[in-house]
């Protein structure tokens, strides 16, 4: 995963999302787009697909599974 990748990833609850890693100025241009300065993006960036990451939110922690990649 890497700038600009459009991310499927699943919590694990199940809950599936997908989305954009995007620079910080676009980030509020669309719903799915991310800042890269983001925690989750942050947890993303470099990990591969069926990889599992944990991201530290002020709510707690999360956990995803990256279940695509995509580049356009």
């Amino acid at each position: 995963v890497f700038f600009a990748a459009w991310v499927v990833i699943e919590s694990d609850e199940g809950e599936v999302r997908r989305l954009r890693i995007v620079g910080p100025d676009e980030f509020d241009q669309h719903p799915e787009y991310i800042s890269v300065d983001s925690p989750v993006a942050r947890a993303l960036i470099g990990r591969r697909l069926d990889d599992e990451v944990v991201v530290v939110t002020p709510v707690g922690k999360t956990r995803f599974t990256i279940m695509e990649t995509e580049y356009e």
